[in-house]
């Protein structure tokens, strides 16, 4: 078989998706690994269909670019939710599934009757996932809460900005705070099938968006928590108690790079030396002789010996240095090479239009084509976030019109829970 033909490795399974902000990323991730997702929105389409930009810019619910991205290879139907004939479609369409997943109000489809409690209670197989800003419990379970404030709250706003701290803290863009929490649904949606395989018994997977984003901090909560310090944001470095050496560098030509690489091992010392001898650079970088020193060395340098030990940070930064000369020597695409080629991380400062256009990307099969039949175009969307070759991530369609899929809805007595339709 080739990869087109085998199987996600979800197929056979049956996602109904409330249709959220908050969650879409995490349907679009569960309908890349082969399930079968079905979102629900209101008769008039759910709200992000308005958001921009839209095709051409001509503002159209079926011309959302952000429904596009978000909804691909799912199916759509629409249900009135405050109506009691649409809500029986809405539990015969559960009665179906093997996962709901919804990022609704705390207590808006308990008042509804067709919470994970109602619905659950006749199908104990059912997984319900719900994703909300700060859970579905606890004294802060009703506030309001935005992408900008779930990064905020959860803290990586404060890890994210630059040297100058007279500049505000920045919000990493794209919805991070969404995605952050909807990875976590997906991670838990995987782990309660697995266990379902094994009880019978599904779960009430209970999210919270913050904390998502809390564990996302690397040393920022932990070391508040554990020694009371505040790390310090940086440009284009990890936050940090105290400042550590500027990456980012100018190529030869004119491209933005980030050579922050930490060396720490002989080795890692040896190929810089390796590097520059090969580019004709030994004579022009005055402290290659702590280059050499370091590729001597016995056991691995520790970052905590850094402004301590004087041998330590005058090897450490000899080879920052070395790697950001080079970087300032040749073109950025050279830099990227010789740097991949001899196992070193290092990158290029892209804009979207060139990631999708390096060769890297374009042999991973990062960007894919869509065809749009209904407008007679294809069109370039972001493809598989993870190479899985038996069980690979794909996009299998365009988003679905408003209530495309309703044809669905009068089959579900015949529909049996997992099948396709």
């Amino acid at each position: 078989m080739t990869g087109n033909d085998l199987p996600g490795a979800l197929s056979g399974i049956r996602v109904v998706e409330v249709a959220g902000e908050a969650s879409a990323f995490a349907g679009l991730l569960l309908a890349g690994m082969g399930a079968e997702v079905i979102v629900v929105e209101p008769p008039d389409g759910h709200h992000t269909r308005g958001f921009e930009p839209f095709l051409d810019d001509y503002p159209d619910p079926e011309r959302s670019l952000w429904w596009w991205h978000y909804n691909a290879s799912k199916l759509g139907v629409t249900l009135d939710l405050g109506d009691e004939d649409d809500r029986n479609r809405f539990r015969s369409l559960v009665a179906t599934a093997d996962v709901v997943l919804e990022s609704e109000r705390p207590g808006r489809l308990a008042g509804l009757g067709i919470d994970h409690d109602t619905l659950r209670a006749d199908h104990p197989e059912l997984i319900w996932v719900s994703l909300t800003p700060f859970g579905r419990s606890g004294p802060r379970s009703q506030e309001e809460s935005i992408d900008l404030t779930v990064l905020a709250a959860g803290g990586p706003v404060w890890s994210c900005g630059y040297d100058d701290h007279a500049i505000p803290p920045q919000r990493g863009g794209g919805n991070q705070g969404y995605q952050t929490g909807s990875v976590f649904a997906v991670l838990s949606t995987q782990t309660a099938l697995l266990a379902r395989d094994h009880s019978g018994q599904g779960q009430f997977v209970d999210v919270s968006m913050h904390a998502a984003a809390n564990v996302t901090t690397e040393f920022g909560s932990v070391q508040w928590l554990v020694a009371g310090d505040e790390v310090q944001r940086q440009t284009g470095r990890h936050a940090a108690i105290e400042p550590t050496t500027f990456t980012r560098a100018l190529s030869a030509d004119g491209i933005d790079v980030n050579t922050g690489f930490p060396p720490r091992s002989a080795r890692d010392f040896a190929v810089v030396v390796e590097w520059m001898e090969s580019l004709g650079l030994k004579d022009d970088f005055e402290e290659f002789f702590f280059l050499e020193m370091g590729a001597q060395l016995e056991e691995d340098l520790h970052l905590s010996q850094v402004g301590q030990d004087p041998e330590v940070t005058a090897m450490f930064g000899a080879a920052r240095e070395a790697v950001r000369f080079i970087s300032e020597n040749i073109t950025a695409y050279e830099f990227f090479i010789g740097a991949q080629e001899r196992g070193l991380a290092v990158g290029i400062i892209y804009s979207p239009e060139e990631v999708l256009a390096d060769p890297h990307f374009q042999e991973r099969g990062f960007p894919v084509e869509v065809e749009h039949e209904d407008l007679g175009r294809s069109f370039t969307y972001l493809g598989a976030p993870y190479i899985a070759p038996k069980s690979p991530y794909r996009i299998r369609h365009r988003a679905p019109h408003i209530g495309e899929h309703n044809s669905i809805l009068p089959q579900l007595s015949q529909v049996g829970q997992g099948e396709q339709t």
